[in-house]
């Protein structure tokens, strides 16, 4: 055994890491702030609204897993550096979207450069940093989530409102991604496993992506993701629109209302429980899995709350939705974490891209369009059952109310699958260690 190592700049590159990570959430973001300028604008259907997002998730899913690949074997600041390039690039040109189509293209092209990011940016955390000091590090690094959340939600609606045009985001949000791009060339990279404490076999592997799959722990985690992304990009997609369309709040309070729910709370959420998540794993092998079941458990009994609730005081939905999502934001620092735990260091890019692919091609991809589907399909019953001959604002909103329902239960079925991985981890981080050390197949 060799003691685990901290590279010597891990800290200056974890910080360069999480501003790029900032500036991916904030890209994203600007359509959902956007949903309903857009929506008026080209007579748009929530099902429309859905697919915009869904475009772009599954394009990011299936690009992730051959960049993931890439990642694991190339340099990966290089592959870090022109996918936050060509994002940013095309976030500029998304401001010039003519229609509906041409914005739906362009975000599929966003997401192509987005998907180049996160699985090599994760694999390089775990060279950075030694094992128990990996949640915590992940934790900031997913600072950027929330943090690029908040950015966009407290000041796009202002830019929309300064400019007079929902267009102006996608041009100022392109310059401080390209100038940062020039940065990522420039990062040191240690070796791969060079924080781990045994020493790494750095031969080529045979069938990555098969050695990958036959690990139980990663399947369970996959579907965890599956669902917890579901209900997160359902939220960031229609929180906007349901708060200005069910409690009647303006596009600019309705986007700060809803930075607070799934910005602010990040912040805490990510801090703290990165902490917590590291001191609970030091003492319990599948403390940070069970902690992070709890978590789950805590989010889906409050946003459910918040919305059986009805037409409470806006105040009180945003509060108590916020301390649901507050606890959600254990999931990032206590499963990316527990990934890396199971899976060998030459294997990480591979396996995150596979995972990512999972969250988003059938989790974040489908949770905007389901809901949006789900929207249409409840404001028609709403509108049959008052008697009505035409769809107005009201019935939209009470059926976009309704289908948010999907989020508290994706939730809950996070949960069930996160204590399924907590019963097989044990056996799959040992079985990972006593397999990566030089010369014995894993």
């Amino acid at each position: 055994m060799q003691p685990s190592t901290q590279a010597s700049n891990a800290w200056r590159v974890l910080f360069l890491l999480f501003l790029a990570n900032l500036f991916n959430f904030f890209d994203r973001t600007i359509p959902a702030i956007i949903n309903e300028p857009i929506r008026l604008a080209w007579n748009l259907s929530d099902f429309q609204l859905g697919l915009i997002g869904t475009a772009f998730t599954i394009v990011y899913a299936i690009a992730g897993v051959p960049l993931g690949r890439m990642a694991d074997t190339g340099a990966r600041r290089t592959i870090m550096g022109w996918g936050l390039m060509a994002w940013s690039g095309l976030t500029a040109v998304n401001g010039f979207a003519w229609n509906f189509w041409s914005f739906l293209l362009i975000r599929m092209g966003i997401g192509v450069g987005e998907a180049s990011y996160a699985p090599a940016a994760n694999s390089l955390i775990g060279d950075l940093f030694p094992a128990h000091k990996r949640a915590r590090a992940m934790g900031i690094f997913m600072l950027g989530l929330p943090l690029g959340l908040l950015l966009a939600f407290f000041t796009v609606g202002a830019m929309v409102q300064a400019f007079d045009s929902w267009r102006a985001p996608f041009f100022i949000a392109a310059v401080p991604g390209i100038v940062l791009a020039l940065f990522m060339f420039f990062i040191r990279e240690p070796q791969r496993g060079a924080a781990e404490s045994v020493k790494i076999s750095q031969a080529p592997i045979d069938k990555p992506l098969r050695r990958v799959l036959a690990i139980r722990t990663f399947w369970w985690l996959t579907l965890a993701g599956l669902t917890f992304n579901f209900a997160t990009y359902a939220c960031n997609a229609f929180m906007v629109p349901m708060l200005m369309r069910y409690f009647a709040v303006p596009l600019t309070e309705a986007s700060i209302a809803t930075g607070i729910i799934v910005g602010l709370t990040g912040l805490v959420g990510l801090t703290l429980g990165g902490w917590l998540a590291d001191r609970i794993h030091e003492r319990f092998e599948r403390g940070r899995l069970l902690f992070a079941a709890v978590s789950m458990l805590i989010a889906t009994l409050c946003t459910g709350y918040a919305l059986v609730a009805g037409r409470i005081e806006v105040a009180v939905f945003i509060a108590v939705f916020a301390v649901g999502w507050l606890f959600s934001y254990n999931f990032y620092t206590c499963v990316y974490t527990a990934i890396q735990d199971v899976i060998e260091p030459r294997l990480r890019a591979t396996a995150m891209a596979l995972f990512f692919a999972g969250l988003y091609l059938l989790g974040g991809g489908l949770g905007p369009v389901v809901v949006g589907l789900l929207s249409d399909h409840f404001a028609e019953a709403a509108m049959l059952a008052e008697g009505a001959n035409a769809l107005s604002e009201a019935h939209k909103a009470v059926g976009l109310h309704d289908a948010m329902y999907l989020i508290p239960a994706s939730l809950l079925l996070t949960m069930g699958f996160l204590l399924q991985a907590a019963r097989s981890f044990g056996h799959d981080a040992r079985t990972m260690k006593a397999g990566m050390a030089e010369g014995v197949p894993a």
